[in-house]
């Protein structure tokens, strides 16, 4: 079977910020909770050997962009278990490992900058000696509240001060070690009800200093975010992912989230225009709801407002079906010469991606979702459809990453 794909503008190069990319298929970023190093039960977020092979398998069509799972920015950025962070020197040297691995592979990667806010575990903040804290202090559901009680560790709002901290302490922190390491973007996780995400929301945001309010103010520390990291990195290195239409972990659209958005992406093209582009924007698709697939009749928008406003690189992902790709959307979507296109089920479970959607799609393997998040190796980088004895790829799996 040939593909469809093979002889179009998805085959043909794109640059890129300052990289230039074979193709226009992207793995974009997957949690999978495979960081390591504990120590009196405390997790060090620690990039593990496992993760630089995962990544370094993914690489292998030459010219490729990876995106990472997303990656704590500081410890206050935290709160999930098993997740990786870039805030410390020894965090850092083991993603230039993951790094020099794809590049090794003469292809490109993204590190996705993560504060989790009012989504994180507070037993895990409460351990880890941190604060739960978000925009406004608004539980995103009774079982957040519950544990947040049960961990005596009530949500609080972040003061002007925090914020100030999280721009230029945090993000800065995170952003210098990323260009350490040699990642070639910094993608702030700007999506799915996380910090970044809960200023855009009127449901979840209720300050009522500069950060509240009006859409403009909505914007605001995204937008000063940005600002300062153009200070610190080349703003050609810098990338946001947005999900305007996704209502989860408490994020509801209780009004269009088409004005919001486009305010804050026609500022960001306002500074592409005056020479400091950003390198991407990731744009997610109203068809995913995080990890979750939308029923068709809940979908409340699209994204093409986006095009109307952004003139620069877009990484559109989550609008093709995984079953058996949607090849005339990808053609389409690629087709105005800027759009790249992403995916992440399918990579789980095809390495070779980029090889198969070039050659031969009938080849692709089948995703296990039930495997996605477990402390084991197989299904991470195992893909040989031999059955697994689970308590023996648990044990490989701790061993691994002490």
């Amino acid at each position: 079977m040939s593909s469809p794909l093979k002889d179009t503008l998805v085959f043909e190069p794109i640059k890129v910020g300052e990289v230039t990319l074979s193709n226009r298929i992207v793995m974009c970023p997957t949690t999978r909770f495979k960081a390591a190093k504990f120590s009196n039960e405390i997790s060090h977020h620690l990039p593990s050997d496992l993760i630089a092979e995962h990544y370094s398998q993914r690489a292998e069509y030459p010219g490729t962009l990876l995106v990472t799972e997303a990656t704590y920015v500081s410890p206050q950025a935290g709160g999930f278990d098993r997740a990786p962070g870039i805030y410390t020197d020894e965090q850092t040297r083991a993603w230039k490992k993951v790094v020099d691995g794809v590049h090794a592979k003469k292809s490109f990667i993204s590190l996705q900058a993560w504060f989790l806010g009012r989504v994180a575990d507070p037993r895990v903040l409460k351990k880890e000696g941190q604060r739960y804290v978000s925009v406004s202090p608004i539980y995103p559901d009774s079982r957040q509240e519950k544990l947040s009680e049960k961990a005596g560790l009530p949500l609080i709002e972040l003061s002007i001060e925090d914020l100030q901290r999280i721009i230029h302490h945090d993000y800065t922190i995170a952003a210098t070690n990323a260009m350490e390491a040699g990642f070639d973007f910094f993608e702030l996780h700007g999506a799915h009800g996380y910090l970044l995400d809960t200023f855009l929301h009127e449901n979840t945001n209720h300050r009522t200093d500069k950060y509240g309010g009006s859409i403009e103010n909505r914007a605001r520390f995204i937008l000063e975010l940005v600002d300062h990291l153009s200070t610190v990195i080349p703003p050609s290195k810098l990338a946001i992912r947005l999900s305007p239409w996704a209502e989860l972990k408490g994020v509801v659209e209780e009004v269009s989230p088409i004005p919001q958005f486009s305010y804050l992406i026609a500022e960001l093209q306002k500074r592409a225009n005056k020479g400091k582009s950003l390198g991407y924007l990731s744009i997610v698709e109203p068809r995913v709801q995080g990890v979750f697939t939308a029923a068709p009749e809940s979908i409340k928008g699209t994204n093409e407002f986006v095009e109307s406003v952004w003139k620069g690189v877009t990484l559109r992902a989550g609008n093709y079906t995984y079953d058996a790709p949607e090849f005339n959307q990808i053609k389409k979507d690629v087709s105005n010469g800027r759009t790249l296109v992403g995916f992440s089920r399918y990579f789980t479970s095809n390495p070779d991606l980029v090889y198969k959607l070039k050659n031969d799609p009938s080849k692709l393997v089948k995703y296990d979702r039930k495997l996605f998040y477990q402390p084991f190796n197989w299904g991470y980088n195992t893909y040989d459809g031999q059955s697994y004895d689970e308590d023996v790829e648990r044990n490989r799996y701790a061993q691994s990453i002490q």
